[in-house]
């Protein structure tokens, strides 16, 4: 695996394999045997997506199951264990965009569209998640639709209040506990103003997002006598506490777009829950590889992966914690913004 830049290339089969800085179909599906191993040897069950129709499974029982039990079991058990399960279903739904390559796309579509995290419509994540894996954009605030960076001249028009809570939002405990709150309003506004400037392409999506979110409420009043804003606490928001954890320090500004993204080694708890997405570096170095082939890539991979992505590695979640609990990762303006505004001498 080379150091340089990487780019991306269809093969024979329609998915997407490293390439290296100048690939070719041929060169592409000699990597991706070497790497991955050849299609053809897997297991009816592999072939077939079981890995991930059993998490499908698994996740959704276990949701009923917490919805069913929530009344005798404390909140305070009751909440991570919920959030787990949402977070859990948001990784499948990451898995249904890039992988299950052995299902037809409008199942694996509608075995992860149920909005039980409630605040994200699937089609729209769907779409702005292909956006952010054009790697050479990475980080760039107003090209990569999941980057936490700012251009200077919008950082410079924000007031102290705003400036103060997106640095906040850069500690370990600041993204966990206001990173919610401030990701989720930001999104809403931009859609609504979209809407509102006669932009009506989404319209659609969120029409049948809310169908469904009102389903799934209703499913939780009517059925598990739990109110919506006991399911927002105890289920939706511990979700999303779990989902900034994993990409608290994802991405990061690099010279080389190979360079900006992580791999944070975890244990099979935390490996299970992101389906493996926290070995990012793989991920965007192999996009369509199913998610319990990831760690095998990274133990026979490591040190060629660790040169393509710049050594930039943790060890696990509990060293990025105690590193950034509260100190800023990184002041949230994009370094290259302000290169460009540097006047030439």
């Amino acid at each position: 695996m080379s150091s340089n830049d990487s780019t991306f290339v269809p093969d024979d089969h329609g998915t997407i394999g490293y390439a290296g800085p100048v690939g070719s179909n041929r060169a592409t599906r000699r990597l991706l045997l070497a790497t991955i191993g050849d299609p053809d040897s897997e297991s009816w069950f592999e072939r077939h997506d079981g890995p991930t129709l059993l998490v499908a499974a698994v996740s959704y029982a276990s949701w009923l199951f917490l919805l069913a039990s929530h009344r005798y079991v404390p909140w305070w058990i009751t909440a991570p264990l919920a959030g787990y399960v949402v977070q859990w279903h948001f990784s499948l739904q990451h898995e249904a965009i890039h992988s299950m390559r052995g299902l037809p796309k409008w199942l694996r579509r509608a075995l992860v569209w149920p909005p039980i995290g409630i605040w994200f419509p699937f089609e729209l994540y769907r779409r702005l998640h292909s956006q952010h894996h054009r790697n050479s954009h990475l980080t760039y605030p107003r090209q990569d639709t999941e980057s936490y960076y700012h251009e200077e001249e919008d950082w410079e028009d924000y007031g102290d209040l705003s400036r103060w809570l997106l640095i906040v939002n850069q500690t370990f405990l600041g993204r966990l506990f206001i990173g919610p709150f401030l990701r989720t309003p930001h999104f809403f506004v931009k859609e609504v103003g979209k809407m509102i400037s006669g932009d009506t392409a989404n319209v659609g999506i969120w029409a049948r997002h809310l169908i469904g979110v009102g389903l799934v409420l209703l499913l939780v009043a009517e059925v598990f006598d739990m109110s919506a804003l006991q399911y927002l606490a105890e289920f939706v928001y511990p979700g999303l506490m779990l989902g900034m954890m994993r990409s608290f320090t994802e991405h990061r500004w690099g010279e080389r777009p190979s360079e900006r993204t992580a791999v944070v080694e975890s244990n099979w708890v935390f490996g299970l829950l992101f389906l493996w997405n926290n070995l990012h570096a793989v991920h965007h170095v192999f996009p369509t590889l199913p998610w319990w082939k990831v760690p095998r890539v990274w133990r026979q991979h490591r040190e060629r992966i660790q040169a393509h992505n710049g050594g930039f590695v943790f060890r696990g979640y509990g060293e990025i914690a105690r590193r950034w609990l509260v100190t800023p990762i990184f002041i949230p303006v994009h370094p290259d913004s302000r290169v460009r505004r540097v006047p030439a001498s």
